[in-house]
């Protein structure tokens, strides 16, 4: 256990990918984490049995984002679970924005119906998590939006799904500034190509070229983006807010 015991965690969208790896980077640091998912139950209480196996401490909240009353539902199991396995105390110390979904569509493809879907999810959703989670989260506290190394290296088959991701970059920036006095950091990272469980990554041709964009020519682990997510929930990154980190393993640099 590391400089996190004592502390609480949310990390939506932790059942798979980055998500699974930053609860359980966060748990093997000390915190008590809340293991968000939208429809996989049991992947979610696979990584809490996971987060328990190895000493840790963890429970799940299901909660569909994007739609009516999806932040209610999610805080009321938050709420939930923290008064029962944090000894009767509803504190949320770091906040972890997680969850979304990409279009993967041409732009002549994408509906207007999936638009509102990309944006429900990837920045409406996160905004109004914040407000809530601001109720509960005491000075010193941690939020950290993820984001993509879309925002700056073109996909023309994701340009509203990166356009979200641009929205959730702006969290950053304002709420930084807002929450500044009370010692509260809010930064974002934004990861490239990770093995997400996605079947084109047993493709060894398709991984060669996507590990061809990277400064050290491998695709990213969801660890790697993990541990620079457990940086920023620490003491250590006090003195960080409102940035941009890129977690690309150097594609962004070109």
């Amino acid at each position: 256990m590391g400089d996190l015991t004592g502390k609480t965690a949310l990390v939506t969208g932790s059942s798979r990918g980055i998500g699974r790896a930053t609860a359980e980077r966060l748990a093997r640091d000390g915190a008590l984490v809340a293991v968000h998912y939208g429809s996989d139950a049991v992947a979610a209480e696979d990584v809490v049995t996971c987060i328990e196996g190895a000493g840790g401490r963890a429970f799940s909240v299901g909660a569909t984002l994007g739609v009516p009353g999806d932040v209610d539902v999610l805080f009321a199991g938050v709420e939930a679970g923290l008064d029962k396995y944090g000894a009767g105390e509803v504190s949320l110390d770091i906040l972890v924005n997680n969850a979304g979904v990409m279009g993967g569509v041409p732009p002549e493809e994408t509906t207007p119906e999936l638009f509102d879907e990309l944006f429900a999810v990837n920045a409406k959703a996160p905004f109004f998590i914040i407000q809530r989670a601001l109720r509960i989260m005491p000075d010193g506290g941690r939020v950290i939006n993820i984001s993509s190394g879309l925002t700056r290296f073109a996909n023309p088959q994701e340009i509203a799904y990166a356009m979200t991701k641009g929205a959730i970059e702006m969290l950053a920036l304002h709420y930084a500034k807002y929450l500044g006095p009370r010692g509260i950091t809010v930064n974002t990272v934004a990861p490239g190509i990770t093995r997400n469980g996605h079947p084109v990554f047993d493709i060894p041709e398709a991984v060669a070229q996507m590990a061809a964009l990277s400064a050290f020519n491998r695709v990213g682990e969801p660890g790697d983006v993990a541990d620079v997510v457990a940086f920023l929930a620490s003491d250590e990154a006090r003195w960080v807010t409102g940035a941009f980190l890129d977690a690309t393993g150097g594609t962004l640099a070109g």
